[in-house]
């Protein structure tokens, strides 16, 4: 196959996302659904749903833990909260799928498993929704190990589903040691890509981007200071908005991994190279896509 196309900003400059017209409503932009945290990292919820905004997304709905969904509500005033049935340890349980399959259904991008950290009831949850049809999907965290055990179901959503893998959480999707996906991080995405028929972002200083056909991207903008807590649920509600904006799941990845690293460099010269907050990137996520050309 062939080598990945190096992600620049010159790359980006021909392949924008959707236009937003000064004249377009917020219906226009989307709804995204965000399935996220629990009672221990119930923050990480907070930071996708606000990320998947600054990206660009009209409307907001949170599908939370009936005992969280006060809270989250007045935390995010821009947000639709759905309480949901829960897990003992206050995550969403699998028979939360449920009550949230109208929200589903009416939205157009969703999100599930940042923050999630039991990966039992948050992979049958990501399973029964990704079995329910509904519009592109980011599977992050806890919700992914299912999926790369029970392939065949999620088979059907070519190219709809993209997941974002650290190299340990790779590891465990195909079934390798975090050594061997060190040594080969394009090996190990196309491999999941293919086997999952799913987009993979495989994060790191240097990421990559793959799309099922095994077509590669790869970024260089890593930087130290984005390897923070919070981070990467901050990734996956930017690729979140940007689907909800109108882009195709492949391209959503490649522009939201570009996005989240222009964030990072912004922080990192008005902050420090280490030391900046996920919840700072947030803020600086619309002005990245600005600097991009994807606002």
């Amino acid at each position: 196959m062939s080598a990945p196309t190096l992600v620049t900003p010159d790359y980006l400059a021909g392949w924008p996302p959707p236009a937003v017209s000064d004249q377009s409503d917020k219906e226009a932009r989307g709804r995204v659904l965000v399935l996220a945290g629990g009672a221990e990292v119930a923050g990480a919820t907070r930071l996708t749903g606000e990320a998947a905004l600054r990206a660009g997304a009209g409307k907001l709905q949170i599908g939370a833990p009936a005992s969280l969904a006060r809270d989250l509500a007045l935390a995010l005033p821009e947000a639709r909260v759905i309480g949901a049935p829960e897990t003992l340890a206050g995550e969403l349980a699998p028979e939360a799928a449920e009550v949230l399959a109208d929200a589903l259904a009416n939205c157009q991008a969703a999100v599930i498993g940042p923050g999630m950290i039991d990966q039992r009831p948050a992979g049958e949850l990501a399973l029964r929704i990704v079995e329910a049809g509904g519009p592109p999907m980011v599977v992050d965290a806890a919700a992914m190990a299912a999926l790369g055990d029970q392939p065949a179901r999620t088979a059907a959503r070519h190219g709809e589903l993209v997941l974002t893998p650290h190299a340990g959480e790779m590891a465990r999707l195909v079934g390798a040691s975090k050594d061997e996906v060190c040594a080969d991080p394009l090996a190990a995405a196309r491999h999941a890509a293919a086997a999952l028929q799913a987009v993979i972002v495989l994060k790191g200083a240097r990421t990559v981007i793959v799309s099922p056909d095994g077509s590669a991207w790869r970024h260089d903008g890593g930087l130290a200071g984005l390897a923070t807590s919070g981070s990467g649920d901050v990734l996956a509600g930017v690729i979140a908005g940007l689907i909800a904006r109108g882009a195709p799941p492949v391209q959503a990845a490649v522009w939201g991994v570009a996005a989240h690293a222009r964030a990072g460099a912004r922080l990192s010269q008005r902050v420090a190279r280490l030391g900046f907050l996920a919840r700072e990137l947030v803020d600086e996520v619309a002005p990245a896509l600005a600097e991009l050309g994807g606002a």
